[in-house]
């Protein structure tokens, strides 16, 4: 159950009934999401509606400057760098805290595609003679940067490296180690931060290190990172990591 001081204008709340709570002088509101410092909660602690918000966000930019990226008045590489620095960063708010599912997942590499599609534009079929879309493994071939999923990916490795070295006195630390779970329809097993935390590292070929002890050294770590930030596909890190 979420709630929310009633005398708190800074939060957006959709109320689910008329049941309020009272302690002393205080009303609470009983509701089923709202929305803090741009973010969607739920009591569910479900993810997926802040993750529809923020694409919802990053459409109506993209469609916004729709026009500068299919204009042949600009390069390629400056079209791409208006969709990292004005796009990007309105979808990717606070996905440190993310714990994607496979339909998560597609949804923004559906939405991402749709921008490097309208970037790169059409190509010249070799075989039919005609102009035609470019496919996704296409626009991953001329994309110089990791997708957006490996950039959740890496700024959720980053974050969990600091929270680790908190300690348990912090309550970012304590909340982080809690046991929230995201269960994905598709038939993914619940997964927790901790859980995709272990899944990402085991994909940059780090899978048997202690990741808690490794953020503990901030050097070793940060070089970590920096791997997983300027990958754009798996890659074996472990040797780097231990020469």
């Amino acid at each position: 159950m979420l709630i929310k001081l009633s005398t708190w204008s800074c939060l957006e709340i959709r109320v689910q009934d008329e049941v309020t709570i009272k302690i002393y002088n205080s009303s609470f509101e009983r509701a089923e999401e709202f929305k803090y410092l741009r973010t969607t909660l739920t009591n569910q602690n479900s993810i997926q509606e802040e993750i529809k918000s923020r694409l919802k966000s990053g459409n109506a930019c993209y469609y916004s400057v729709q026009n500068l990226l299919s204009s042949n008045l600009l390069f390629k590489n400056l079209k791409f760098k208006i969709y990292r620095t004005i796009i990007l960063p309105l979808v990717l708010y606070g996905c440190e805290t993310w714990s994607l599912t496979l339909r998560e997942k597609s949804r923004l590499r559906v939405f991402e595609n749709r921008v490097l599609g309208r970037i790169f534009g059409p190509k010249l079929d070799e075989v039919t003679g005609e102009w035609r879309e470019l496919h996704n493994d296409e626009l991953n071939d001329l994309c110089f940067s990791p997708n957006i999923v490996w950039v959740i990916k890496s700024r959720r490795v980053r974050w969990a490296g600091r929270v680790a070295r908190m300690g348990e006195r912090r309550g970012v630390y304590r909340v982080w180690w809690g046991n929230l779970r995201e269960r994905d329809h598709f038939g993914d097993p619940g997964l927790d931060l901790e859980d995709n935390i272990k899944m990402d590292i085991q994909e940059v070929g780090c899978g048997g290190m202690d990741w808690i002890e490794l953020a503990e050294d901030r050097d070793r770590w940060r070089a970590f990172v920096n791997v997983v930030m300027n990958l754009r596909v798996p890659y074996n890190a472990g040797n780097f990591l231990t020469s």
